[in-house]
């Protein structure tokens, strides 16, 4: 049976968000909602009435807690991953709860990097159900942020029979692409978004990101901006897209272009940081800037008092790169590393250890360049930056295609 793929894209990558904030008043207006959305919020408001009458009502909860996900990442706007929580709550503390609330909960659990208890809750859906698309997907895409590239590679095999060509392909490219195989997989994914005429926006955009990023990773600058631009024509306001392409814009040294991108999407801490470095760049912006790096010094607080580990990543670029202080960043780049391993995780250990002149604290990264086999110019450049400190270490850079 295939996966619907309205539940699918509930997988795609989402930008971390923070726990919601919780106001003590109910009475209290945090924020007015935009007109434009007048219409769904109508619906939303009258499906969360429904179920405040009927808060039991399983089928009503799981499908209002599936279009706050969807919109969490249509309007990139965390608050709608804590209401779909609050739409779960009766089941969300039980050890065994229906498959689909199950489910929901390990898809919430991992866009808050909860990822151990995100797996447990996907092999508890498989077991009761091994043709779930979705679990596996999700499955697939948590593996890969903490690096586990063969039990991912065998999740994404999975889809082949329960989901379309397209979605099993960019879930095999994109462990692919860091595991030595990026032209290959670059080319099979390219060819399969072609065929794949017809293919929901949603997961036309998460292909068409990937192979940006395929392509940023090789240096193929212009090639990868055509295929940012194509991707946010569909989804303008994709909260991972826009971050990947502010990324790619900074690095290129356009920070006007990047205010721009990012004009109106600073809900999200991490697009808030790339339009603070943006800002830092950029004369006459001085006081922008300022209360852009303080509303992040405010949020950042907020999170680190809460025990939340999600920021951990754009923390340590905020340390590195807006507060200049290279201790605090290092350290947490590498609590960073001990929960998740994707690119931007190497890196930002990489220029942490360089700012320190710490060579043992990118040892671990370089290790893992080396027995994985990824490719990017960004991780070469560093790489050779850092320089080999013994025969070993050239040798490993050597043989990891990074010098």
């Amino acid at each position: 049976m295939k996966t619907p793929i309205s539940l699918l894209c509930a997988c795609l990558p989402l930008l971390a968000s923070a726990a919601p904030y919780t106001p003590k008043d109910g009475s209290t207006v945090i924020e007015q909602l935009p007109r434009r959305a007048d219409a769904t919020q109508l619906a939303l408001r009258g499906l969360r009435q429904q179920l405040n009458a009927t808060p039991d009502d399983l089928a009503l909860a799981t499908g209002l807690a599936q279009r706050y996900i969807a919109l969490a990442r249509s309007e990139t706007d965390p608050r709608y991953l804590g209401y779909a929580q609050a739409a779960l709550a009766p089941w969300w503390r039980q050890a065994a709860p229906p498959v689909l609330v199950r489910l929901l909960r390990a898809t919430i659990l991992q866009s808050t990097h909860h990822f151990g208890a995100a797996l447990q809750d996907l092999d508890a859906v498989i077991a009761q159900q091994p043709q779930n698309g979705q679990a596996w997907l999700t499955r697939a895409t948590v593996l890969t942020v903490q690096g586990d590239y063969t039990k991912a590679t065998a999740a994404c095999a999975r889809l082949s029979a329960l989901t379309t060509q397209l979605v099993t392909v960019t879930c095999l490219a994109n462990v692919a692409s860091v595991t030595g195989r990026a032209a290959s997989s670059e080319r099979l994914l390219d060819l399969t978004l072609q065929r794949s005429s017809g293919a929901a926006p949603e997961l036309e955009s998460w292909a068409l990101t990937l192979l940006a990023e395929m392509a940023t990773r090789r240096g193929e600058l212009a090639l990868a901006e055509a295929r940012y631009k194509t991707a946010l024509a569909q989804q303008p306001r994709d909260s991972y897209l826009l971050g990947a392409y502010g990324d790619f814009l900074l690095d290129r040294q356009r920070p006007q272009d990047v205010v721009t991108l990012l004009k109106d999407q600073q809900r999200i801490d991490a697009l808030l940081l790339r339009h603070a470095l943006a800002l830092q760049a950029l004369p006459g912006q001085q006081t922008a800037f300022l209360a852009a790096k303080a509303e992040l010094a405010a949020r950042f607080h907020a999170a680190m008092q809460r025990g939340d580990s999600v920021h951990q990543r754009e923390q340590a670029r905020f340390a590195l790169f807006l507060q200049q202080d290279i201790p605090a960043a290092l350290q947490l780049a590498q609590q960073n590393w001990a929960i998740q391993k994707e690119v931007p995780d190497m890196r930002i250990l990489l220029e942490a250890a360089l700012a320190a002149r710490n060579d043992g604290a990118a040892q671990p990264v370089l290790a893992w360049i080396a027995a994985n086999g990824v490719e990017d110019v960004a991780l070469q450049r560093l790489v050779r930056q850092l320089g080999p400190q013994d025969g070993q270490k050239l040798s490993t850079a050597k043989k990891a295609g990074a010098l």
